[in-house]
């Protein structure tokens, strides 16, 4: 009979027959000690002083051994307290410190050590728990189903409702029987136990799912700023190449009877230009949306900072300028990226800090170009509106891809602060001619 003509009871027996064998059968005498607790946890990080936090992570233990003791306390004390009795009382409280290290097989040993105890303890009205066992049993199951998951804690309860349908039936000699206690205390704390796992696993999982989601998120962010920074200096590095092309093409012109060897240098020049302003142009063409309009105006450069300030006061934002250094003109790539900079972030001062006031440092030095954008702390009675945090990540591209620095940090006060440095290489000096 292949597995396509068998009943589906056939196959959920079959599956349910493999579940026990997993999770009660194979490897059951494992070694398997129970860990202490993380010292991150919320149980242990609430504890005041470093010591007792550092004593807590053994809490488990502890308790799993206080209830341990609690049984063969209990053994001893219902059988009179006698030599005897405290050693048959062992053998619960041993199954139940043995779920410590070998929480399967301390069911098992808990379960067919149940009938004995009971015999030999004399205990024939509380069959087939003795007061000690019935403990033991219950802590058991409770610890062991915490240790696993809840399929194995619906094995446990079954296996001790046939065991206990089993004795009452066939060994219990007429006596009273503890068996639906046991059944029914257990189910209840097992069931709390496995609601516990399974918001336990579905809170892991949600955790775990926003950890890819955050991470896809920030990866496709990046790739939209990088886009959007391919869009803008399109037209920054065309240009250079179109230059290059034209200039290329008219200096033989320039040269009364140039040699031909200076004509051939000239083509190759201008068509490398050529090629690699097409080459420029297709790639662009890959990563623009089929919605995207290039731009009429031409890109915005540190010059037009004063128009970028006079919008953003209008918009409720008191902004100051300040500009230290010798004013010089910049690379048009460097110029750009510094003013999307200070753009972006004053627009988040503007989202997050409604209310404040801005202060905006262009500091013109040697080596580069240094740029700082604060704003003080948001005025209590305006809410600030959420943003997409996409502005702290386009701002580091656009500084990491010039082979600058950049931090973003609150401030002391409140408020918040936005630093970078671009490098510039110095220019060429040219050698004057009289």
């Amino acid at each position: 009979m292949t597995e396509k003509t068998r009943s589906p009871e056939y196959r959920l027996a079959q599956g349910a027959l493999s579940g026990l064998r997993q999770d009660l059968f194979h490897d059951a005498f494992a070694y398997r000690p129970l860990p202490p607790l993380s010292a991150d946890s919320g149980l242990v990080r609430r504890l005041p002083g470093e010591r007792i936090r550092r004593r807590a992570v053994w809490l488990p233990h502890a308790t799993v051994l206080f209830l341990a003791f609690c049984s063969l306390f209990l053994a001893s004390a219902s059988d009179g307290g006698d030599f005897d009795a405290l050693l048959l009382g062992l053998v619960p409280a041993g199954t139940v410190a043995m779920t410590l290290i070998r929480p399967v097989g301390a069911f098992w040993f808990s379960l067919l050590s149940t009938p004995f105890v009971a015999v030999l303890s004399g205990a024939w009205g509380e069959w087939p728990w003795s007061p000690g066992g019935f403990l033991a049993h219950l802590t058991v199951m409770t610890v062991v189903a915490l240790r696993t998951r809840p399929r194995t804690a619906a094995w446990m309860w079954a296996l001790t409702a046939a065991y206990s349908m089993f004795t009452s039936t066939f060994l219990s000699r007429g006596y009273g029987t503890n068996a639906p206690a046991m059944l029914f205390l257990s189910a209840v704390a097992l069931l709390v136990v496995s609601m516990v796992l399974i918001r336990r696993d579905a809170r892991q999982e949600v955790e775990a799912q926003q950890t890819v989601t955050a991470t896809e998120r920030g990866r496709r962010t990046l790739l939209e700023e990088r886009t959007n920074i391919a869009r803008e200096l399109h037209d920054v590095v065309a240009h250079h190449m179109s230059v290059v092309a034209i200039q290329a093409e008219a200096a033989p012109y320039r040269v009364e009877n140039p040699p031909e060897e200076l004509e051939k240098a000239f083509a190759t020049i201008r068509e490398n230009a050529v090629a690699a302003l097409t080459e420029l142009r297709r790639i662009l063409g890959v990563v623009r949306a089929e919605d995207y309009q290039a731009p009429d105006a031409p890109q915005p450069m540190l010059s037009d900072l004063d128009n970028l300030l006079a919008n953003v006061r209008d918009a409720g934002l008191e902004t100051e300028k300040a500009v230290t250094g010798a004013v010089r003109e910049l690379p048009q790539g460097v110029e750009l990226s510094a003013y999307r900079i200070i753009q972006e972030a004053l627009s988040n001062a503007l989202r997050h800090a409604p209310g404040s006031t801005a202060r905006v440092e262009v500091s013109y030095v040697l080596g580069g170009i240094g740029l700082r954008v604060v704003n003080t702390a948001p005025r209590d009675l305006v809410k600030p509106s959420p943003g997409a945090g996409h502005g702290i990540t386009g701002m580091r591209e656009r500084v990491t891809m010039l082979n600058g620095v950049m931090t973003a940090e609150p401030t002391a006060e409140g408020g918040y602060e936005v630093t970078a440095f671009i490098p510039v290489a110095p220019a060429p000096a040219t050698e004057e001619t009289s």
